[in-house]
């Protein structure tokens, strides 16, 4: 993959070059502030953009206020935003766009998860970090009622951006036995199956409409 970084602290982001440029992957530009980077995404149009959350000038939202208007210049450009603290607004607001992820910094620790969320929202998918999941189902779960305890763990999964296969090895069940909880779970959301409707995508934001923040 080719990545561009954005981060603003010195040794996380040679960090992640070095962790990046290990595993095989170019990185094609690295930035300390917000200043450029929409301008480097369109010169560069890298694989997958890893942009912190909050960087120079102002250290506040620079980072996904620049990602959400890279979202409009360029709405496919794959994008991981990592912030040190939860901060859910930003997840609810771009993950519906897909090829979207969004982590806490300590899972970049976790390398081969990290790795494996970068190549997700590089092919399109999503990637949000648990810990997130988690903040926006907590506040309400009204919408989520219907739901039974281990579909509402499936749709977490789903949320999290991981594949029906990935979802059966981590609850030790047969592939066939997570398709037949999404057949459920999108009968009891009423999502109806048609060309329009992409039931997966609708599924996940009722999840995250479940915090009230969507």
């Amino acid at each position: 993959m080719r990545v561009l970084i954005a981060e603003d602290s010195a040794l996380f982001r040679e960090g992640l070059v070095g962790l990046l440029t290990a595993a095989g992957h170019e990185i094609v530009a690295s930035l300390t502030s917000a200043d450029g980077l929409i301008d480097a995404v369109i010169e560069h149009e890298p694989s997958v953009a890893v942009i912190d959350v909050r960087m120079p000038p102002t250290m506040t939202d620079d980072g996904a206020d620049a990602a959400r208007e890279i979202r409009q210049r360029r709405p496919e450009q794959p994008i991981v935003l990592l912030s040190q603290h939860l901060e859910t607004r930003h997840s609810v607001q771009l993950v519906s766009t897909g090829a979207f992820g969004y982590l806490l910094k300590d899972r970049v620790l976790r390398v081969e998860d990290f790795l494996d969320a970068l190549e997700r929202v590089a092919a399109g998918g999503s990637a949000l970090d648990p810990a997130v999941v988690s903040a926006l189902l907590a506040p309400r779960r009204s919408e989520l009622e219907p739901l039974s305890p281990r579909e509402l763990e499936v749709l977490g999964l789903v949320a999290e951006g991981h594949s029906n296969a990935a979802i059966a090895g981590k609850l030790f069940v047969a592939d066939r036995t997570v398709e037949s909880h999404l057949r459920s779970i999108f009968q009891k959301l009423a999502l109806d199956e048609s060309a329009a409707t992409h039931r997966r995508v609708h599924a996940v934001l009722t999840y995250l409409r479940a915090s009230g923040n969507a």
